[in-house]
């Protein structure tokens, strides 16, 4: 196996393993607030995109729009999400966060980053930088292909 074959194997596993334990941990803490992995990224696409319609928000979600409907449907249903007129076209509808849904979103985040402040803990500088500059640099190779 070529060097480059090797070290996107090593890669691919790190990252997978990365991905299954902030998944795993993410959604037991995230449910334990009565909202799903997917309700809460939801509220975090809402603000930091701002209102959006449900295609824009399904599309900002990798998810499609029916199971993206459900997830705001939930959302709905606890009063976390607004239905309201679209300010650009009065015939569509934009999703917005309640006064409650910005707060769990608040909690959630601060505790989940408080947690990852935690894990840098005695990690360089210089490595958490450079890890950064990888993943950041994995995102957009992944987003341009998904785009094409």
């Amino acid at each position: 196996m070529s060097t480059n074959l090797a070290r996107a194997e090593e890669l691919y596993e790190a990252v997978n393993q990365l991905i299954r334990v902030h998944q795993f941990r993410d959604r037991d803490y995230i449910c334990s607030h009565d909202v799903s992995v997917a309700q809460c990224y939801a509220l975090e696409t809402l603000v930091k995109r701002g209102p959006l319609r449900l295609q824009a928000l399904a599309d900002e979600m990798y998810l499609d729009k029916s199971t993206t409907s459900r997830v705001v449907d939930s959302l709905l249903r606890k009063k976390y999400v607004l239905k309201g007129l679209d300010p650009s076209d009065q015939r569509a509808v934009q999703l917005s966060l309640t006064k409650a849904g910005e707060a769990l979103h608040q909690k959630i985040h601060h505790d989940l980053i408080s947690e990852e402040a935690l894990m840098l803990k005695g990690v360089p500088t210089d490595v958490v930088y450079g890890a950064l500059t990888l993943i950041r640099q994995l995102t957009a190779a992944a987003r341009a292909r998904l785009g094409s």
